[in-house]
């Protein structure tokens, strides 16, 4: 099982994600019928997160709370912990922030001993604290996450940190900083195969450009993300693609295609179950309308969002 697991990581990176998903199931089964326990534990947790990118939201939930489960069962507080930790992120992407922070305090609680736990944990109460506006502790929760990935020589935990502390920078203003954070976290996911978060990275440079208003720039590297997420069956990044693709479109003069990729962005958000893609996305069809003297339309949407 243990191999199995590996071999699906190595899928999961390299974006072939039914090979993944069947080698992790695989593992699985293994693991259940003959042990070790520990193996099933993580293999149940990656199974779910995967479960999770691909939209399906209710079963990634239930198998990282049966990893939970089996990691307390053999007291192995440290896997216990990887599964609260990845359960925070699925409740962060929900918009259940109160349910995320405690969640992701949990897991801090059984297995924060842990430096690189610790240290993705740190992230994501840092993306919290970005979503809540308070930017400079979510600067400082992404920096002291870098230092302990970086302790850990854990180079790929340094590319998400690279990646959280470029949206940051962004959202401050810090432009510059925000491009060279964005560019060391790809090049990063580039040689660890990660095609998701090189997707990720893409479309934060491409909300980066808009907001320096590069648009031919934006709408490039926004497209080029698409075709990654596409691959992948990321519906809910899919869906945050559309949304800058269809601000590029809103801010160059071209409405009608602005509308049709904002709509896109909704559609996709709510079927993915991404309240916060769906909340972006709304306020930026919003602003659309606004623009073109539809008020009533303007206002519906900002109320909804």
């Amino acid at each position: 099982p243990s191999d199995l697991v590996l071999s699906a990581r190595e899928r999961e990176r390299a974006g072939c994600i039914p090979e993944a998903i069947e080698q992790y199931e695989a593992a699985i089964a293994q693991a259940e019928a003959s042990g070790p326990r520990a193996v099933l534990a993580e293999a149940m947790r990656r199974l779910g997160a995967l479960r999770y990118k691909r939209d399906e939201c209710a079963e990634g939930r239930d198998l990282c709370n049966r990893s939970s489960e089996v990691a307390r069962d053999i007291g192995n507080a440290l896997l216990a912990g990887e599964a609260l930790n990845t359960l925070g992120v699925m409740l962060l992407r929900d918009g259940v922030l109160k349910d995320a922070r405690e969640t992701l305090l949990r897991a801090v609680e059984l297995g924060g001993g842990n430096r690189e736990l610790l240290a993705r944990v740190e992230q994501n109460l840092g993306t919290i604290a970005s979503i809540r506006g308070d930017l400079d502790d979510a600067r400082d929760r992404y920096s002291l996450s870098l230092e302990a990935f970086t302790s850990a020589n854990d180079e790929h935990g340094c590319a998400l940190a690279y990646h959280n502390l470029g949206i940051v920078s962004k959202h401050q203003e810090r432009y510059d900083d925000a491009d060279n954070y964005f560019r060391q976290s790809l090049e990063i996911a580039e040689r660890a195969g990660d095609l998701h978060l090189q997707g990720l990275c893409m479309l934060n440079h491409a909300d980066l450009f808009v907001a320096r208003q590069r648009f031919d720039d934006a709408r490039r590297e926004a497209e080029a993300a698409l075709a990654m997420f596409d691959q992948l069956g990321a519906r809910a990044s899919k869906a945050a693609a559309y949304r800058v693709i269809g601000v590029v479109y809103r801010e160059t003069g071209r409405p009608a295609l602005g509308e049709s990729r904002l709509r896109s962005s909704i559609e996709l958000s709510i079927a993915a179950g991404s309240m916060l893609n769906q909340a972006d996305a709304t306020r930026e069809l919003a602003v659309l309308y606004q623009s073109m003297g539809r008020n009533q339309e303007a206002l519906a949407f900002l109320n909804a969002a």
